[in-house]
C-alpha cells in the first residue's frame, strides 16, 4: 500500500462530498497549528440524512483507500457528523449547526493569528 499524502486525501474527501452533491465545501490547513490534525474540511447537507449520507460517502472513499477512519461522531442525529482521518477532519453539518457553532471561523481567526505572529 502507498503512503496517500494529505492533499491527496483532502481531494479523495472533497470528491466524495462533491458525489453526493454537498454544499458549501470549504476547507482550512492547521499544519504547524494544531496538534491533532493537518486539516479541517467543511460541508453542508440539506437534511440529516443528506449529512449522514455524505459522511458515509467519506467514510467509505477512504476505506477503499485503505485508510480506516479513527471516529466518526454524529451519525446518530445527523445534524453534525464528524469523521476522524487522522491527518484532515470533516465536518458535515446542516446549515444551521454550521452557522450556529462557526467552526470555521474560530479556525480560521486562528490560523491568520498565528500567521501574524511569525
Amino acid at each position: 500500500m502507498t503512503e496517500m499524502t494529505t492533499d491527496e486525501l483532502q481531494n479523495l474527501v472533497i470528491q466524495a462530498m462533491e458525489d453526493l452533491k454537498a454544499d458549501h465545501i470549504s476547507h482550512i490547513n492547521l499544519e504547524g497549528i494544531s496538534g491533532f490534525t493537518d486539516r479541517m474540511v467543511f460541508a453542508s447537507g440539506t437534511s440529516n440524512r443528506h449529512v449522514k449520507s455524505i459522511a458515509q460517502s467519506v467514510v467509505e472513499a477512504s476505506k477503499q483507500a485503505d485508510i480506516s477512519p479513527l471516529g466518526v461522531e454524529g451519525e446518530d442525529i445527523g445534524d453534525w457528523v464528524l469523521v476522524d482521518l487522522g491527518d484532515i477532519v470533516v465536518h458535515v453539518m446542516l446549515p444551521e449547526t454550521r452557522e450556529f457553532y462557526d467552526i470555521e471561523r474560530l479556525w480560521a481567526d486562528q490560523a491568520a493569528h498565528d500567521v501574524d505572529s511569525e
